[in-house]
């Protein structure tokens, strides 16, 4: 198992060596006591689905 998290969408593991600003992009949900990552490419295509709180089986 990976230390590194990784995108629940897409499945793209971040990486250690990426740049501080591309690091910083992720971002992570919590519903239910779980916690979710999403790498920024992914965050951006769901940006209004994140704001208005869809649940995740509407993306």
């Amino acid at each position: 198992m990976s230390d590194q998290p990784g995108c629940s969408l897409c499945g793209r593991i971040r990486g250690v060596d990426e740049e501080s600003a591309q690091t910083l992009a992720w971002v992570s949900t919590r519903e239910k006591n779980v916690v979710r990552w999403m790498c920024p490419a992914c965050a951006r295509r769901h940006t209004r689905d994140i704001e208005g709180k869809l649940p995740d089986e509407y993306w």
